[in-house]
């Protein structure tokens, strides 16, 4: 299993007159630290960072990362993914409590019975999953990708998708074919109001609406164009329209305006207007500051057993050679 060195990071007090964008920067350069950061990370995280991507892209850059230590702004999952792909390099994260709620909607021990059921299956697993679960896995898949892959398996081929149902359920009907589902799912995308979001069809009629297939089928029947959270950021940039609903997390939304400053982008809203429901709560625990300590203490660290990360690491090369 996959856990935190046994140091911890400090919490020591920065001088408030530090330049931290720069101190960060300086930082890299001397310690040979590439920092890799997700789409969902905050704005001043996507500042910093050395390559920004979804998880598709991150996965590809951390496997051909030549710097002797890798810092990744995103959940732990992610970092993970860079351990199994890098076992002889450093592996940091920002903080050690950055989780996922899908991750944690699929525990190993009760996926291993569920799959057990189903002995005739492939197993195709989305990245949002955990070490463990990877290594139960024949192959993994991103949303980028999970259609076109599971288009290359043979048709008679029963498939066990997991751990997102939504996602899941978008796949088998892209790719017209039955699959068997996990009952998973995350709690930022299964938040979106679809009450909501047709008030705000109505409120801009000429928004062109973007949806990331983790969403309910509900709220997917009332997009323009579904896809990863990269497609997402492909589609607001190449399409005509000038005004876009955005529905995921809106860290994305940064990213879209840098890309396209004159287009309008509107977050979709969750039953709660006066909560951030739809800010991923283990995303927002990276912090610039938290960046800054890690950077200078070396810690946390992803630490993995080697037989773990031998069976997670299969699967995920079997996607890679596949992408």
């Amino acid at each position: 299993m996959s856990v935190a060195s046994i140091e911890t990071l400090p919490d020591f007090e920065i001088d408030p007159g530090l330049d931290l964008f720069e101190e960060v920067e300086r930082l890299k350069k001397d310690t040979d630290t590439i920092l890799l950061a997700h789409y969902y990370q905050d704005d001043d995280i996507q500042d910093v960072a050395d390559f920004i991507g979804d998880s598709l892209d991150l996965a590809r850059k951390a496997q051909g990362a030549t710097n002797r230590r890798i810092l990744f702004a995103g959940v732990h999952f992610m970092a993970e993914t860079a351990k199994i792909l890098n076992p002889r390099k450093t592996v940091l994260i920002p903080d050690m409590e950055a989780g996922c709620s899908l991750a944690s909607s699929c525990p190993p021990d009760e996926f291993a019975l569920f799959k057990a059921k189903h002995p005739d299956h492939l197993v195709v697993t989305y990245i949002n999953c955990s070490a463990e679960i990877k290594a139960l896995s024949d192959i993994i898949v991103t949303s980028t990708n999970a259609v076109d892959i599971v288009n290359s398996l043979p048709a008679d081929q029963p498939i066990l998708f997991a751990p997102d149902r939504y996602l899941g359920a978008w796949v088998a009907k892209q790719a017209g074919r039955e699959l068997t589902l996990w009952d998973g799912s995350c709690i930022v995308h299964e938040t979106f109001s679809h009450k909501k979001l047709v008030q705000m069809k109505v409120r801009y009629p000429e928004a062109r609406v973007v949806a990331h297939p983790e969403c309910p089928e509900v709220i997917l029947a009332e997009a323009d164009f579904v896809g990863s959270t990269r497609k997402l950021l492909n589609d607001t940039a190449n399409h005509p329209a000038t005004t876009f609903i955005v529905v995921t997390e809106p860290g994305i939304i940064y990213q879209m305006k840098k890309q396209e400053p004159s287009k309008t982008f509107i977050p979709a809203l969750g039953e709660d207007e006066s909560c951030s429901c739809n800010n991923c709560p283990f995303m927002k625990l990276n912090t610039l500051e938290k960046i800054y300590r890690t950077l200078v203490c070396g810690t946390p660290e992803i630490i993995m057993d080697e037989e773990l990360r031998l069976g997670a690491e299969k699967p995920l090369l079997a996607m890679l050679e596949r992408s």
